[in-house]
């Protein structure tokens, strides 16, 4: 193995020395049917295979340098073109003839020495498709790979398309490099030109390496200015037209407003209108219910005499019997009559309610005098509440009153009257 390493780098160095001579003398384009670049090919095909792991497929056992060469791809996105390129070519049907491809059309980009540098930095990839002692794992590998950089200098025009690279046979022509001793004489000179044309080559690369990277670094500025220009181009169109949907907007606003505002006008003023209706209205109810409560007071205030009369009455009568019945009957008929008025009168407060609960639905739609119209409802519901307090007092007066009477007439049954005319004619005023 150590052997065939050795002759597999001396082979690709006279390859690629002789296809650099003869390209520069030369002096033009090469193409594929120029032997020192098939042989070159055919010497990188050995090289590639050497100590490649035997796959088993379908079809048997066999060597395919397509496997490594696709890993590229992985390693360097620049190389996704190239491998798209093989994969899209209609011709080829092996692996065989995808990777020559690869081969030729990395020569052309003058990338093949890169592609192949990254491929053998990584040892665990190239580990998976070549045995141990491979060239493409040892130093020979990379002397090959040094070596390719001075094919940067050829320019190639190599038409992958219509050439059948499934079925080539690659054999080295070793005749291509046996040489005497003029052809060394001239070597020597053609390599002393070799080498100042190369270093020219080199600088002239170099700084159109250079050029390019301004004139990239120059276009993403101006690609950068000019989409930030359309953006403020953008923005301040956009700022125009918000510009004017919002004076619009104001003036639609506006105009609202003013609507509103007039509505707003004629609304308080209706409500104005009615809200006097109904105080004229409040004040008249309250008169009436003040004449009807001093009506009342005053009612109350003569039946308190009037009990008072009575009362007097009964203690001077006590000694009477029948007169006394005869009063407690008077009384029975005159408690009637007042709890006819106090049923009046009850009628009387429930249309009060009735009146104040009219009131009370007809201020709901006025908020500003709700509190007032509510202190005065309060007011009239006090003076009802009195009222009927006042009432049940009388009630329970009344009640009192004839069961004091009823206990006297009990206790003084027994008792006789001398003058019975004179408390005849007291009782018959008492009734009245």
């Amino acid at each position: 193995m150590a052997m065939e390493r050795a002759n597999l780098l001396n082979m690709a160095k006279l390859s690629i020395k002789g296809l650099i001579e003869s390209a520069l003398s030369f002096g033009r384009t090469l193409d594929s049917d120029y032997p020192p670049l098939q042989q070159f090919f055919v010497v990188m095909e050995h090289c590639l295979k050497h100590g490649l792991k035997v796959k088993k497929s379908f079809l048997g056992y066999n060597k395919s340098l397509w496997g490594p060469l696709e890993m590229v791809e992985k390693l360097c996105p620049e190389a996704g073109e190239i491998a798209a390129s093989v994969r899209d070519l209609p011709g080829l049907k092996t692996p065989l003839g995808r990777a020559r491809a690869w081969l030729r059309l990395a020569l052309m980009q003058k990338k093949l020495a890169d592609y192949l540098r990254l491929l053998i930095t990584r040892k665990d990839i190239l580990s998976e498709f070549y045995e141990n002692s491979a060239v493409m794992l040892e130093e020979e590998g990379a002397v090959i790979v040094g070596l390719l950089v001075g094919l940067n200098v050829i320019d190639a025009n190599l038409c992958v398309k219509g050439e059948d690279l499934d079925t080539q046979v690659g054999v080295i022509d070793f005749s291509m490099y046996l040489k005497n001793d003029i052809d060394d004489y001239r070597s020597e000179e053609r390599n002393g030109q070799i080498a100042a044309i190369l270093d020219q080559k080199n600088y002239v690369e170099e700084l159109n390496r250079q050029l390019n990277s301004t004139v990239q670094g120059l276009q993403g500025r101006v690609e950068s200015l000019e989409k930030s220009n359309s953006k403020l181009i953008e923005e301040l169109a956009i700022a125009k037209n918000n510009i004017i949907k919002l004076q619009e907007e104001n003036h639609q606003l506006r105009t609202e407003n003013s609507v509103i505002l007039m509505k707003t006008q004629q609304r308080l003023e209706i409500a104005e209108g009615d809200l006097n209706c109904e105080l004229d209205t409040y004040k008249q109810s309250r008169q009436g219910l003040d004449e009807m409560y001093n009506e009342a007071r005053r009612q109350l205030k003569e039946e308190c005499q009037l009990r008072q009369d009575v009362e007097n009455e009964l203690v001077v009568q006590v000694s009477m019997k029948q007169e006394m019945e005869m009063a407690m009957k008077l009384l029975e008929k005159d408690i009637h009559e007042k709890q006819d008025t106090l049923i009046g009168l009850r009628h009387q407060l429930d249309d009060v309610k009735a009146i104040n609960v009219e009131m009370y639905q007809k201020m709901q739609s006025s908020d500003d005098n709700m509190r007032q119209k509510n202190d005065m409802i309060a007011r009239l519901e006090e003076k009802t509440n009195q009222i009927t307090a006042t009432m049940k007092q009388l009630e329970q007066s009344d009640k009192d009153l004839l069961s004091q009477t009823r206990t006297l007439a009990m206790s003084f049954v027994k008792c006789a009257s001398t003058d019975t005319e004179h408390q005849y004619k007291l009782v018959k005023d008492i009734s009245f």
